[in-house]
């Protein structure tokens, strides 16, 4: 296991700066193997014309989107990037089954699918960011609802433009809470000009008086 991988679970279970004792690092690196054992991740992206940017209102494909925050976000962007993932109904089945009958375990479980559906996102964004690189173009960090004022209900747009049910079996409830939970839906802007921004996003990010920051 990397250290990243710990450190990123670590950060999940709320400890900070602090350091995990060493049976809390041993439960980890268990619950990570049971996570990845349970897990079948899945994704799904589509590229779109960014019509405007005024306002604080965003024309990407036939969705509407009024965010100040998004729209800094990507400024300077021509395109962007629908994107949707999942690691997939298994591991919601694996923690709560471990939640039955070991709460603290399950917790870990659900520090570690976090951990593993940010990184199985940066492998997906890495990989077409290597793409688009080829013609001169260039990804911006991931921006998902409920980012700044990037409202919740825009989940449901994305995942119908994406087909999200169909495509990775990403489904929504009323209440915009994803099905299966460990899953993610996202904007990410495409430019031809490079940033320093990093594919981890701004929580890697020490720039914090960066113009594109969350």
């Amino acid at each position: 296991m990397t250290d990243r991988r710990m450190k990123e679970a670590v950060r999940y279970l709320g400890y900070g700066r602090n350091t995990a004792d060493e049976r809390t690092r041993m439960m980890i690196k268990d619950a990570f193997s049971d996570v990845e054992n349970a897990s079948g991740p899945k994704s799904i992206c589509r590229i779109f014309d960014i019509a405007q940017i005024t306002d604080g209102r965003i024309m990407i494909g036939n969705i509407s989107i009024e965010s100040r925050s998004l729209s800094r976000n990507l400024k300077g962007c021509i395109k962007a990037v629908l994107f949707g993932a999942t690691l997939g109904p298994g591991v919601d089945q694996l923690i709560r089954r471990t939640s039955l009958t070991d709460m603290s375990r399950a917790v870990i479980q659900q520090a570690c699918a976090a951990t593993l559906l940010e990184e199985f996102c940066d492998e997906k964004q890495t990989e077409l960011g290597e793409e688009l690189e080829k013609d001169g173009l260039y990804l911006r960090p991931r921006f998902s609802p409920g980012y700044g004022d990037f409202d919740i209900h825009y989940q449901k747009p994305l995942m119908q433009i994406l087909d999200c049910a169909k495509t990775i079996g990403l489904t929504m409830t009323d209440s915009y809470m994803m099905t299966p939970s460990k899953s993610v839906t996202a904007l990410i802007g495409i430019s031809p000009v490079k940033e320093r921004c990093p594919v981890a996003g701004c929580e890697a990010c020490d720039k914090t008086d960066c113009g594109y920051r969350r």
